[in-house]
């Protein structure tokens, strides 16, 4: 297959070919030119989805993989399994799904996160043995989940002493695995950042000293912003603990903030759309446009969920040799980001899907 575009993310226009699914800059004997002009986009990446999540709990396995049809179809092309109940490795054998990077369960105590979606410890001394399994099981990442409600207390409190935290995270990384955590509020982050986390999902209760010693560690953020809207009416249905729900709705009042702060600090922003729940899959370029309206620029939200998510998770874009995932644009997206929505193709490992 032969290309001709304007290639993301340096913005020349160049000759692509595509012989045994992976780019060349050679030219390839007989190859038939799929375009002529337009972009060529490096596959969109969603940071934070969960095929095999759906509105009431785990799915089938082949629902989920209808998910990831539906992620495909909106442009994305390689998945962070940021947590998942279903087994989704035989995804991965179907060329025409995106790449799936796995991370295994969430890892939560009883009562401390969404019935049926993590592994729930009866102590949180397991900590550490529990995230050796995962790290062996996932594909370089594990999920912790950082705070969630606690009733006893009313409000969100963190799950794990920091001695635990500290130990388990180094037992990741001697794995060779990073570490990501839920967290919504303030508490739990002092020990997840100090603990070395690699990346926070959703901080929403980073403070401004916080985000300093997120920024100087290189710790990444995926702020899933569709799903924080949720937030307030996560307050309305929580009656029973006014405090949660005060809690609730006073981290989505922030949140623009706190992203803007992260980004005017240097911290590493990627994009996911939180998709599995209360967020439907396809959803990606809805996060990338609030990533925008929050302070990045249109070429930046582009980034975070193209280019510099694959780099970040070691997958490489329009180079030579590469795997060629890409979408084929009619409009220029560092311009209007709603050009994303209408690629006239998407291509996955080399073939066209549609």
């Amino acid at each position: 297959m032969h290309l001709r575009g304007t290639v993301l993310p340096d913005g020349e226009p160049r000759d692509l070919w595509i012989h045994d699914g992976r780019i060349s800059l050679t030219p390839v004997a007989g190859a038939e030119t799929l375009v002529r002009e337009g972009f060529l986009v490096p596959g969109l990446v969603d940071a934070h989805c969960h095929p095999g999540i759906g509105v009431g709990g785990p799915v089938s396995l082949e629902r989920a993989a209808e998910q990831a049809l539906t992620s495909r179809d909106a442009g994305t092309l390689l998945i962070r399994d940021c947590g998942d109940p279903v087994d989704t490795r035989p995804l991965q054998q179907r060329a025409e799904l995106p790449r799936i990077i796995r991370a295994g369960r969430h890892l939560a105590l009883p009562k401390r996160y969404i019935p049926g979606l993590g592994v729930e410890l009866d102590d949180p001394a397991l900590l550490p043995s529990a995230v050796a399994e995962q790290a062996a099981e996932g594909d370089g990442w594990v999920k912790l989940v950082g705070d969630w409600i606690d009733r006893g207390v009313g409000d969100l409190a963190p799950l794990w002493p920091d001695d635990v935290l500290a130990e388990a995270i180094a037992v990741a990384h001697e794995a060779g695995a990073r570490v990501t955590a839920h967290v919504f509020g303030e508490d739990a982050l002092p020990g997840l950042i100090n603990a070395g986390i690699d990346c926070l999902e959703h901080g929403t209760g980073l403070s401004a000293d916080l985000i300093d010693e997120v920024a100087r560690r290189g710790t990444a953020l995926v702020p899933t912003l569709i799903n924080i809207e949720n937030f307030p009416g996560i307050a309305d249905k929580a009656g029973k603990y006014p405090a949660y729900a005060a809690h609730m709705r006073a981290l989505h009042a922030g949140v623009a903030e706190t992203v803007a702060a992260a980004l005017d600090a240097g911290v590493p922003v990627y994009a996911g759309s939180d998709a599995g729940g209360m967020i439907e899959h396809g959803r990606l370029v809805d996060e990338i446009e609030a990533l925008h309206r929050v302070g990045m620029s249109r070429e930046q939200a582009l980034a975070a969920a193209s280019w510099s998510a694959r780099s970040w998770l070691g997958h490489e874009s329009l180079v030579d040799g590469a795997s060629a995932d890409l979408l084929v644009l009619d409009a220029d997206p560092r311009a209007d980001l709603s050009a994303l929505r209408h690629p006239r193709h998407l291509v996955l490992r080399g073939a066209v899907p549609r």
